[in-house]
């Protein structure tokens, strides 16, 4: 009597989530002024907007009668890395080359187009013990050039220099036992209350809570000096670590 192979076990899928931060750009109305002052960030600081993705919202500009048309080959012309849209529905894209791009909008009726109906999962009878969060990051080597260091639950503490080229990337401060050369981009979640501190600043740009500077803004006297970085009123401002 012929003996069936036992059938190969299929590997087991491992689902995981993943975050990644983008950019979001708004144009908004007088169009002009506001594509005048992209291009001008744009010079400034050319290397931040390299290979980054971003994420347009056209609901502004669509609100203030702006033409789809228009905005679609002002932005396609600079050079951006655009990997979706929100704002507006997939169907006012027909005719341009975003028409394929993801609509990031959240619908109820999204659900139903489908046809599918919603699983509900249980829960697992042995939940796994909880862990305490992660509230921050050390970093105990240099950052090099080209290295990227992102972590969006909390502070960042690198014990070495960020060299030029090299970026730094906080949800809340951070902080530089060394020579910050690179970028350094905090406050993701903690908005203006967080800072950036350093010993050597020389920095090609700095940035908390989505405002951001480069060399051509401030002084020469801080460089090489040991500086902090915080946000008020809407500006950046630098001053030396006594």
């Amino acid at each position: 009597m012929p003996v069936n192979a036992a059938a190969p076990a299929l590997p087991q899928l491992r689902i995981r989530g993943r975050s990644f931060m983008c950019l979001i750009l708004a144009p908004e109305p007088p169009l002009e002024a506001w594509f005048t002052a992209l291009d001008e960030q744009l010079r400034r600081a050319a290397s931040y907007f390299v290979n980054k993705p971003i994420v347009i919202n056209l609901a502004v500009a669509q609100e203030a009668g702006g033409k789809l048309d228009e905005i679609v080959s002002a932005l396609e012309a600079r050079g951006l890395y655009i990997i979706a849209v929100e704002g507006l529905s997939a169907d006012e894209l027909t005719g341009t080359r975003w028409a394929g791009l993801p609509d990031l909008r959240q619908k109820p009726q999204d659900r139903e187009d489908v046809g599918g109906k919603l699983i509900e999962i249980p829960d697992d009878p042995l939940p796994a013990p909880s862990v305490p969060a992660v509230t921050s990051l050390l970093i105990d080597r240099p950052v090099r050039s080209g290295q990227s260091i992102i972590f969006e639950d909390g502070d960042v503490t690198i014990i070495g220099p960020v060299s030029s080229g090299a970026e730094v990337i906080a949800g809340g401060s951070i902080h530089i036992y060394g020579a910050l050369r690179g970028r350094a981009i905090a406050g993701l979640r903690a908005g203006a209350n967080a800072r950036i501190f350093c010993h050597k600043f020389g920095a090609e740009l700095v940035a908390i809570d989505g405002v951001y500077d480069t060399p051509e803004s401030w002084s020469e006297a801080f460089n090489n000096r040991a500086a902090q970085v915080r946000l008020e009123g809407g500006v950046l401002n630098i001053a030396p670590l006594a």
